[in-house]
């Protein structure tokens, strides 16, 4: 039976919510979902699949990263059709997930981007160890359809209808740009729910060479690390990383390419590990505080252009936080707060990122940044609402330790 039959097969999709509604997913996505599966909305899309008509052309956007002036490109599909393509790429996860080394851990069954530290960090002598990690230039549309498609034939071939399906997904030249249906180089599709599971696919080669090679190793899509115990071997390491992606027409990203030493803290996958310590890596903290800037400063101009109190505009920007930091979930993880809490062993960068949210908070009920800020005192903030994050980590169950 081909995976695509699946898809009008409403156990399958019963399957699929209780999946998606067990990893703390968002209500109202759980809402939209459970109101697609009930009013079998899916079943249009699955009659016409099974009938060989033409997919609806993805839609093109670029979409700006916060905090820089970078682009990114991103395709989306019609609705209906991209419940069915995150069903089908649940599906296609579970079935073909033995292909895969146990290196890897991105968008895997029971396997996610703490997974990855924590084995690492459970790595005999890893603290001993010299370790190189990159990211990988613009993955995901960088890839050549053209030498991607050999590998996914490789790999669901025996499917026969699959593989023609997800083939013709990717050999279409088309998409929408803008309402007009343009050519466009688009790999494989930044944004669609089936890219993750080709880009799992397109590096397997490499994920099996450092699992029959027997280093510390893991990838989490574009992201990658490698420990050895010499500076030399990870040189060794970084050339075949370079050698194996250029020959996939893949390149580095070189602003994303660190060597480190024994001792040193290394990041990986938004944390920062030294020794036992694991922390908040400095990039994410960073990315958190422009991010707090971005918004006081937005708010000091909305108080300013509407007569609005300092306590108003500082009330807005904690509630704003408190949702961010946790409360609400972001797509199918946890709270940000959550994911965080969970795996560090220090509050330092939560410190950091208190003192600079109370800077943010004074700034906007005083409207100053001189030192008569500190006449809003501590007690102000909290009847304001703020919730510190070192008081909440303090509270959550107790951290995991490493050895």
């Amino acid at each position: 039976m081909s995976l695509l039959d699946q898809l009008s097969a409403g156990d399958a999709w019963q399957a699929f919510y209780e999946y998606k509604t067990s990893l703390a997913c968002p209500k109202a996505f759980a809402k939209e979902l459970r109101e697609y599966i009930d009013s079998g909305a899916y079943l249009p899309v699955c009659g016409r699949i099974a009938a060989g008509e033409p997919f609806p052309l993805p839609r093109r956007s670029v979409i700006s990263k916060l905090g820089t002036d970078k682009k990114r490109v991103v395709y989306t599909y019609p609705y209906a059709e991209n419940m069915v393509l995150k069903h089908l790429t649940y599906l296609m996860l579970r079935r073909y997930d033995h292909l895969f080394a146990d290196g890897l851990y991105s968008f895997r069954p029971g396997r996610n981007a703490k997974s990855a530290v924590r084995m690492l960090l459970h790595t005999r002598g890893i603290s001993q160890m010299y370790a190189y990690k990159v990211d990988i230039h613009d993955y995901f549309n960088s890839v050549p359809v053209e030498a991607f498609l050999p590998v996914l034939q490789e790999a669901v071939g025996e499917d026969a209808e699959l593989c023609d399906f997800l083939s013709g997904l990717l050999a279409e030249p088309r998409v929408y740009d803008r309402g007009r249906a343009v050519t466009d180089r688009k790999g494989i599709m930044a944004g669609t729910p089936v890219a993750s599971f080709y880009a799992n696919l397109y590096l397997r080669e490499l994920d099996e060479h450092f699992a029959s090679v027997g280093v510390p190793y893991a990838r989490y899509s574009d992201d990658i690390i490698v420990f050895d115990v010499s500076r030399g071997k990870a040189e060794e390491h970084a050339q075949y990383i370079r050698e194996f992606l250029e020959s996939r027409s893949l390149t580095v990203n070189p602003k994303k390419e660190n060597f480190y030493e024994p001792g040193e803290a290394w990041t990986f996958l938004g944390f920062e590990c030294r020794g036992d310590a694991v922390d908040i890596a400095p990039a994410t903290v960073t990315k958190m505080k422009q991010k707090m800037r971005r918004k006081s400063r937005a708010l000091m101009r909305w108080r300013k252009r509407n007569g609005v109190s300092g306590e108003k505009a500082a009330a807005a920007f904690i509630r704003i936080f408190n949702r961010k930091l946790l409360e609400s979930p972001q797509d199918n993880d946890l709270t940000w707060s959550c994911w965080f809490f969970s795996m560090i062993n220090t509050a330092e960068s939560l410190r950091e990122i208190d003192a600079y949210a109370q800077e943010c908070i004074r700034y906007l009920v005083s409207g100053t940044r001189t030192k008569a800020r500190f006449n809003v005192r501590y007690d102000d903030l909290k009847r304001l609402g703020y919730r510190s994050l070192v008081h909440e980590y303090y509270g959550f169950e107790k951290p995991q330790r490493f050895s």
